[in-house]
């Protein structure tokens, strides 16, 4: 029997924290956050803590599930080696589904943001420069992971010195301004469904760190270095975020308005935010503007990285075409999954349509996760490595906040869910093994 070419581990604990990184630290942060604060006022803070708990909770159950089973494909090779073949399979459609649509918005928000800088504001040249970006996001993938984790590293340094000095430059305006913007604390005529719809959106903020997961069969001493990675890279998003946000609402009411009523798949509510003056320089939104560039070109990286691996899993088990299963001469990179993920990511630049995707990728993303809890919890006691709770924690809160989006993009998703189980069915049937 042939076995199955395996990708060579290439990746150390740094840059699996700045795998991870790179892929929480960017639509997360500079949208997610904005769009929350404008459903739910000031109680985004409780929003963003919450969604920290419950993805930490996702978190430690993917660390020791990635460090039990180091392959790539994340939790769809997990469904398929702890739960069955049709929760697997429904893992890696969520992920597929939820992620290309993310990398599409991720694509479109940093041409937005590059235009904006030059004062361009034309649909042909927004849908040509996120077309660029694909392209060539895509060839430095197909180059290698080395080449890869250069280009994250640059990326997310540049994103994090943006971000830093938009909450250091906050702090005298939280200091000063003495608790009064935080009056109401919870606004609006259902105040719990708004902060559970703000919720759901800021824990997909925080899942980037299933990309240390995804690419586990490319991590170095995977047991030791893939729960050390996902343990740092959720504390250090934690706090960002945590302090993101509270200087987010201590800017006042104004800007919270000003937020609900911005297009954010085109202009970050940060920068919004810095430009109302009170932040103390007329160089810090640009700054902030420039962290979002990058920032966006670093959800798309490792987008595109994540993805091929969640496809190259996928071939290999005849999910779909066993071709996507190939791998360069090298052994560093499925080219073919990695080809075909370009191309889906640009079809979708093509259609334009960002303003749900979050929202969209929001319920997706919980499904894949609950999935995850769930296929934690099947773990031995000599496989586990954290409590069984966290299952338990992870599963119900991952469900339960999947039907807090707007109703109509959690049923669009549960008949998407119907329509992959239907090709599931069909692919099989007519596979020889």
């Amino acid at each position: 029997m042939v076995s199955t070419p395996q990708l060579r581990r290439e990746i150390g604990v740094f840059d699996s924290i700045l795998m991870g990184l790179g892929s929480i630290i960017g639509t997360g942060v500079f949208v997610s956050i904005g769009i929350a604060a404008s459903i739910t006022g000031p109680s985004v803070i409780i929003a963003v803590v919450i969604g920290a708990v419950v993805a930490t909770c996702n978190a430690f159950n993917s660390a020791q599930l990635a460090a039990n089973h180091p392959v790539s494909g994340g939790t769809y090779e997990y469904g398929y080696k702890y739960l069955n073949h049709w929760l697997g399979f429904i893992a890696g459609w969520m992920f597929l589904l939820a992620k290309s649509a993310s990398a599409a918005t991720a694509a479109l928000g940093f041409a937005g943001y590059l235009l904006n800088a030059f004062g361009v504001n034309n649909e042909t040249w927004l849908v040509l420069t996120a077309l660029t970006a694909v392209v060539v996001l895509t060839i430095v993938v197909l180059s290698g992971i080395r080449r890869s984790n250069v280009t994250n590293i640059i990326i997310v340094s540049i994103t994090l010195f943006s971000l830093i000095l938009f909450i250091l430059a906050g702090v005298p305006q939280v200091v000063l301004s003495g608790g009064e913007n935080l009056m109401p604390f919870f606004p609006g005529d259902k105040p719990i469904a708004s902060l559970l719809q703000a919720t759901a959106l800021m824990f997909v903020a925080y899942t980037g760190y299933g990309r240390i997961a995804t690419l586990g069969e490319e991590v170095k001493e995977p047991g030791r270095n893939i729960p050390r990675a996902i343990a740092i890279t959720m504390i250090f998003t934690c706090v960002l975020y945590i302090s993101t946000a509270v200087v987010s609402v201590f800017v006042g009411e104004e800007v919270i308005q000003k937020l609900s009523q911005a297009d954010v798949s085109l202009a970050a509510p940060l920068e919004v935010i810095a430009k109302v003056g009170v932040l103390g320089s007329p160089v810090i939104p640009k700054l902030i503007a420039i962290g979002a560039i990058t920032a966006m070109l670093g959800v798309l990286l490792n987008l595109i990285l994540g993805l091929s691996r969640v496809l190259l899993a996928m071939g290999r088990r005849q999910d779909v075409p066993k071709v996507f299963a190939r791998l360069n001469s090298r052994q560093t990179t499925p080219y073919i999954a990695v080809v075909v993920v370009g191309v889906a990511i640009a079809s979708l630049v093509l259609i334009g349509d960002v303003k749900t995707t979050w929202s969209f990728s929001a319920f997706n993303v919980l499904i894949y996760y609950a999935i995850t809890n769930f296929a934690a919890l099947q773990l031995s006691p000599e496989e586990r490595l954290y409590p069984q709770w966290l299952g338990w924690v992870g599963l119900a809160f991952c469900l339960f906040l999947a039907f807090w989006v707007e109703q109509q993009i959690w049923l669009v998703g549960l008949g998407l869910i119907i329509i992959g189980l239907i090709w599931h069915i069909l692919i099989h049937r007519f596979i020889t093994y």
